[in-house]
């Protein structure tokens, strides 16, 4: 049977992590009931430097639970480095592993249908929403406008898929290759290229707290994955300097015609617009390429993603590290 790890990156989660570490407990023990998975399987709660008492919860429940782990960072290094460190931590550990976000808005019911596909002879199962009927027309908008964007620049992901997804031990041993620090796991895993299948499910309403995802974090997420996998952006900015250049002297040509045969020239208003829309694509540019160079100036570095400063495996024994 399939040893599972579920790895669950926590921030600030004490207001719905009784709630979520009661569900996952009670989902291990449903599935080793019904034989799917083995009786050493458990969860991991990676707590990403919550500022709450989310740390205190997974103490808490690792001597509450026979089927839970923890493990503790030094410091906030944001949702991505969290879970690729749960996700480096138990690849040696188990057999597949499961990542799902704590607030459980993702159906932990479809989990056995993920685990039935791996023993089909998958590697990757990415848990897919049906539908965003539940979402704001804005959030709706917005998300399939960020799939399309990044399709259009050549980024491979699966669309309506987050990071509700199950991973086989080798597939996580490939992923342990990838050594960028500019991490985007929607994009980073189909490069992996193994064998892969779907799983479909509606999206539930957040039992408590809030999201982690505000637009201005949706807005930078989105964009740090575009220019983490692409660089078409500054091939955009290339044409669009090239189509300024035609259009320039296609104006220049008119000037010198309009001279010519004493027509009026354009006047103040036009020339100062145009000054300004240069000078605005020659920031753009300049700003993108320096987004670019600040990548890779954080990749030469090699610094670590993360560093671990607790572990708990098993009731009554914490390791610090």
């Amino acid at each position: 049977m399939v040893k599972l790890a579920i790895v669950v990156p926590c921030y600030n989660e004490e207001e719905i992590f009784e709630y979520t570490s009661k569900e996952l407990e009670n989902l291990i023990i449903e599935l080793i009931n019904k034989n799917k998975i083995s009786k050493d399987s458990y969860v991991l709660y990676v707590n990403d430097g919550s500022k709450d008492s989310t740390w205190l919860c997974i103490e808490n429940a690792c001597q509450k639970y026979d089927h839970c782990h923890g493990l503790k960072l030094a410091g906030n290094v944001g949702h991505q480095n969290a879970l690729l460190a749960g996700l480096h931590y138990v690849k040696d550990k188990c057999d597949a592993s499961i990542s799902i976000d704590a607030d459980l808005q993702d159906d932990i019911q479809v989990i056995e249908e993920m685990i039935d596909k791996y023993n089909e002879g998958h590697d990757i199962i990415y848990g897919v929403r049906k539908d965003r009927s539940s979402d704001t027309f804005f959030k709706r908008f917005t998300a399939q406008s960020f799939y399309k964007i990044m399709h259009a620049m050549g980024v491979k992901s699966v669309y309506n898929h987050a990071d509700f997804r199950l991973l086989s031990a080798r597939a996580m041993q490939q992923l342990a290759l990838y050594k960028e620090r500019n991490i985007f796991l929607r994009g980073l895993i189909p490069l992996i290229g193994y064998k892969s299948a779907c799983v479909y499910y509606a999206r539930k309403e957040r039992i408590a707290g809030e999201s982690k995802y505000p637009l201005k974090k949706m807005l930078s997420f989105a964009f740090d994955g575009i220019t983490s996998f692409s660089i078409k952006p500054i091939t955009f900015i290339l044409g669009l300097g090239i189509f300024i250049v035609i259009v320039s002297c296609i104006a220049i040509l008119y000037t010198l015609i309009s001279y010519l045969f004493g027509w009026t020239a354009p006047g103040w208003s036009s020339i100062m617009l145009s000054i300004w829309f240069i000078g605005g694509v020659q920031l753009l540019a300049i700003g993108l390429i320096g987004e670019y160079i600040g990548k890779v100036y954080v990749e030469v570095k090699e610094r670590p993603r993360y560093n671990v400063e607790k572990v708990i495996e098993e009731k009554d024994h914490e390791t610090t590290l």
